[in-house]
C-alpha cells in the first residue's frame, strides 16, 4: 500500500535554503541525455536506462566509478548556453522544491580549459547565477570549491580567485572530492586566504572518514559549515565540539545511503546531531547521480524516520539561518516557515 501523505503539509511549500548542491550534479537527467545526444557523446548504461546509478564508495574503486560518472556528465557542458541552462534549471528545480536561497558549489578548474580559463568561467557562472536568480525568483550564492585530489597550490589559486569575487556573487570557499585523498593540513593556507577575504568556509568532511578527520578539519580549516559531517555522531566529544564552535552540518541523506555511508535511510543520524545542539541543513548533493532533489531529503526523513512537520520546520529554519542569504531574506523566510506550520493539515498537502 502506498504511503498516505494526505494528512501532511506539502514539503515543496515549506520555505527552506539549499546549502549543499554541486554544479554538474545539479543537472537534470533529461538535460544530460539531450546534450549528450546533441554532441554524439555515448553515455554509460548507468546514466541512461539504469539511472539513477547503483553506487558505493566504500573503497577507492567505488569512488573512481562515481567520479567517472561525474566526469562524463561534466563533458556534455560544451557551450556558454549549456552552463546558463544548467544553472537556470537547477534554480527552477530548487524553487519548485521550496528553496528561497541556493548555494551552488563549483570547481572552476574542472571547466576552465573549455571556457577560456578559470577566471572567465567564474565570470560566466556568476552572471548565469544572477540571471537564473531573477528568472526563478530565488537567491543564489556561488561557492568556489577546490579539489582535494589536486595539489594544495591549486587550492590556493582558487582561494585567491574566490577572494576576488567576495561580495560579488561568491559567498564561500569549499573543498570536495574523495575525503580519503590528500592531506587536509596542506589545505589550511588556502582556507586562510578565503578566511581573510571574509568568505564562508565550507569544506567537506566526516562522510567517508570519521571523527578524527572531522577534528583535523576543525583544527586546520576553521569551517563555518561542514559538508556532510554525519560521522561526528560516532564521537560525543567531537559532537560537543562542533556544537560549541557553532559549526553547522550539511547533511544529504539520500547520497549518504547511495554512497554506502549508511545502509538505510533510517540510520542517517539527523536526530543524534540535532539533539547534541548541532545545526543541520539538508541538501541534495548531486541530484543527477542520486535521483533525489531538495524536497526529497525532507520527504525521506518524514517517511523513514517519522519526522513530524514541526521537526521538519526546525530543519528548514536551520537551513536559512545558516545560509549566507541577505538578512531580509532570512527574516522573511523564518516568518514564512511559521506560516507554513500554522497552515491547517489538509491545506496544500501532497
Amino acid at each position: 500500500m502506498p504511503f498516505d501523505h494526505s494528512d501532511r503539509r506539502s514539503l515543496s511549500a515549506l520555505p527552506k535554503a539549499h546549502l549543499h548542491l554541486h554544479f554538474t550534479g545539479s543537472m537534470r537527467h533529461g538535460t544530460l541525455l539531450e546534450l549528450a545526444e546533441r554532441d554524439g557523446i555515448r553515455l554509460p548504461a548507468s546514466l541512461t536506462e539504469d539511472w539513477p546509478p547503483q553506487l558505493s564508495t566504500t573503497d577507492e574503486k567505488g569512488w573512481f566509478r562515481f567520479q567517472r560518472l561525474y566526469d562524463v556528465a561534466r563533458s556534455v557542458l560544451r557551450t556558454e548556453d549549456d552552463v546558463r541552462r544548467l544553472i537556470l534549471e537547477a534554480a527552477q528545480d530548487d524553487a519548485a522544491d521550496g528553496s528561497v536561497w541556493t548555494e551552488i558549489q563549483v570547481d572552476p578548474s574542472g571547466y576552465g580549459a573549455r571556457f577560456g580559463g578559470i577566471t572567465a568561467f567564474t565570470d560566466l557562472v556568476i552572471d548565469a547565477a544572477r540571471d537564473a536568480s531573477d528568472r526563478a525568483g530565488i537567491g543564489i550564492g556561488v561557492v568556489v570549491a577546490a579539489n582535494r585530489t589536486r595539489h594544495p597550490m591549486d587550492a590556493r589559486t582558487l582561494a585567491r580567485l574566490a577572494a576576488q569575487y567576495a561580495g560579488r556573487g561568491v559567498i564561500g570557499f569549499g573543498l570536495s572530492n574523495d575525503e580519503r585523498r590528500g592531506d587536509t593540513t596542506e589545505f589550511g593556507p588556502a582556507f586562510a586566504i578565503a578566511e581573510r577575504a571574509g568568505l564562508a568556509l565550507v569544506p567537506h568532511g566526516g562522510e567517508l572518514r570519521g571523527p578524527a578527520h572531522i577534528t583535523q578539519c576543525l583544527d586546520q580549516l576553521h569551517p563555518d559549515r561542514l559538508g556532510h559531517g554525519v560521522r561526528a555522531s560516532e564521537s560525543t566529544a567531537v559532537l560537543d565540539r562542533i556544537a560549541a564552535e557553532g559549526v553547522a552540518l550539511e547533511v544529504c541523506p539520500t547520497s549518504n545511503v547511495s554512497l554506502g555511508v549508511y545502509s538505510t535511510l533510517e540510520e542517517v543520524p539527523v536526530r543524534t546531531l540535532t539533539a547534541a545542539g548541532v545545526d543541520v541543513a539538508l541538501g541534495a548533493d548531486d541530484p543527477l547521480l542520486f535521483g533525489s532533489r531538495l524536497a526529497g531529503q525532507y520527504a525521506v526523513l518524514r517517511a523513514a524516520q517519522d519526522f513530524t512537520d514541526e521537526e521538519l520546520a526546525d530543519l528548514a529554519r536551520m537551513s536559512i539561518r545558516r545560509s549566507y542569504a541577505p538578512s531580509d531574506t532570512v527574516s522573511a523566510t523564518l516568518t514564512s516557515i511559521d506560516s507554513w506550520l500554522a497552515t491547517s493539515v489538509g491545506e496544500g498537502t501532497e
